[in-house]
């Protein structure tokens, strides 16, 4: 440790102090993880197996599903620790690492999702072109922006573990989020605070732009179609990303885009299950149990390993 700070670890308040409640919560949110863990991974290992899911659109899937199961597994585990052993202490280095992995797996998750807003854009809008706008190397070159884009983001993010620590080392959260982080500085964090808002506001607002200007353009297509059969199919296939995306945005712009004084810890502990725990077993569920690709590949897959 650098002589910055006097604080060698941090006490992880939790979700909740009362006993009654530990372990019930320890048991809702260890049923969650694992079907995250098996949705999310049992996604990634069918769209290997199956060529017939060997497109863009799953290229994509396969992608955001691998994200939420990164993203879920840095908060979750140590969530359920200190449910069922009241393990809540973290050091000063694992609370870093944490607050690193969320932000960057949570970023690449903001940029795949305008990526795959795009994706069903070029499907819809234009399906006679569609195989040479999203070509392999494009999805390629599109997922790399996507983590690159992410980690640099997280570095900027996790800049706050360079202020001061020197009051109290309770965290009035279940995990080392940022701004339940940054109200702990000894320092003057005014700059911090202000470049956490205005990065966090361009690469949202970013996403959304792109999200946006590619669903005015899908509704308008749908609107003009004639057959009824391509209305509800192309329907279809954005309901999906357009529910995972309002799911997302709402939770993540009501954390982040108000000041820190703002904050009321309690409420953002109740927004915070959203986007760690709820959205990395929304997706899976959302994206693949509607998708009849799929359930043909696991029913295909299943009667095959029979």
């Amino acid at each position: 440790m650098e002589n910055r700070t006097e604080v060698t670890q941090f006490i992880l308040l939790g979700l909740t102090s009362d006993p009654g409640l530990q372990v019930p919560l320890f048991t809702t949110f260890l049923l969650i993880y694992i079907i995250t863990v098996v949705g999310n991974l049992g996604m990634i290992l069918l769209i290997l197996l199956d060529s017939r899911l060997h497109t863009p659109m799953y290229f994509f899937l396969g992608n955001l599903s691998l994200v939420d199961f990164c993203y879920s597994s840095a908060v979750t585990p140590k969530v359920m620790a200190g449910l069922l052993i009241s393990d809540k202490v973290m050091s000063y280095n694992d609370c870093g690492a944490q607050m690193f992995s969320f932000s960057a797996f949570a970023n690449v998750e903001n940029y795949l999702l305008a990526s795959m807003a795009y994706d069903r854009y070029a499907a819809v809008c234009k399906p006679l072109h569609y195989g040479t706008t999203m070509t392999t190397s494009i999805c390629e070159y599109l997922i790399i922006g996507c983590y690159v884009l992410g980690f640099l983001n997280a570095s900027i993010y996790t800049d706050d573990f360079s202020l001061s620590f020197c009051k109290s080392n309770v965290v009035h959260h279940f995990f080392c989020d940022i701004p339940a982080i940054m109200v702990l500085s000894c320092s003057d964090s005014h700059v911090n605070e202000l470049v956490l808002v205005y990065v966090v506001s361009y690469n949202i607002f970013f996403a959304i732009i792109v999200i946006w200007i590619s669903y005015a353009f899908i509704f308008i297509t749908i609107l003009n179609m004639q057959s009824a059969e391509g209305y509800r199919k192309a329907l279809s296939t954005c309901a999906s990303n357009f529910t995972a995306v309002s799911i997302f945005y709402g939770t993540v712009i009501f954390m982040y885009l108000q000041p820190s004084s703002s904050h009321s810890m309690d409420t953002d502990k109740v927004a915070s299950v959203f986007y760690t725990m709820v959205i990395p077993i929304l997706n899976p569920l959302v994206y693949s149990l509607r998708n009849k690709e799929v359930k043909n590949a696991f029913l295909n897959l299943t009667l095959g390993a029979k």
